[in-house]
């Protein structure tokens, strides 16, 4: 279950603002239209099986978007961190049950939009139209290169991504979570990182 909290929107102020500048009234309306809540570490943001009803923007903490196979291995598709996004795309913008889950690896604060208040925002804001419209653009780009290096992908090269793609959660996850987002074993990441490290001595 979420709490809510009293976190201040500035933060997601401040990020439109270095996007594109916004007006009084497109101020008041992010004001009006995203609301805090606090994920305690382990907590559910999204389950298998739900509608995903929020678009997330991390204020701080970490999320991460996964699926379960049918064996029970955890694959981790995404981290959300600071000034990150995160849904799952699909099931948002379809209305459909979702077939990922997504929790919170520390405690988390996000500032999150419904659907609906999201439609509304394009509405009376033409501005968000399009500045969503590239967040989203570039969420399912994300993806796409995610699946596209996963079959085409040695591990070594898939762990050179995740360091420049992440490089400051490094040392805020466990080397099996590394591991889950690399498709490999924990051991074969450190064999990995063995390897990694002798080639720059």
């Amino acid at each position: 279950m979420t709490e809510p909290t009293a976190t201040s929107v500035q933060p997601l102020l401040d990020y439109f603002n270095g996007l594109i500048p916004l007006n009084q009234e497109e101020r008041e309306l992010v004001r009006s239209k995203f609301h805090s809540h606090l994920f305690l570490k382990k907590q559910f943001v999204l389950q298998h099986g739900a509608v995903c009803e929020y678009f997330d923007f991390v204020v701080r903490g970490c999320l991460r978007l996964f699926k379960v196979d049918e064996t029970g291995v955890f694959h981790i598709l995404q981290f959300a961190t600071e000034n990150y996004w995160m849904l799952d795309l699909t099931s948002f913008h379809k209305r459909t049950k979702s077939v990922l889950n997504i929790d919170a690896l520390e405690d988390t604060v996000v500032l999150r939009i419904t659907y609906d208040d999201l439609i509304d925002l394009y509405v009376r804001a033409p501005k968000f139209d399009r500045i969503f419209r590239v967040l989203l653009e570039n969420h399912f780009m994300q993806q796409q290169e995610r699946i596209g290096q996963l079959f085409s992908s040695t591990a070594e090269e898939r762990y050179q991504s995740f360091l420049e793609t992440y490089p400051h959660l490094q040392n805020r996850l466990s080397q099996v979570q590394i591991a889950a987002y690399l498709g490999v074993t924990p051991e074969f990441l450190s064999r990995i990182r063995s390897r990694m490290a002798k080639g720059d001595k």
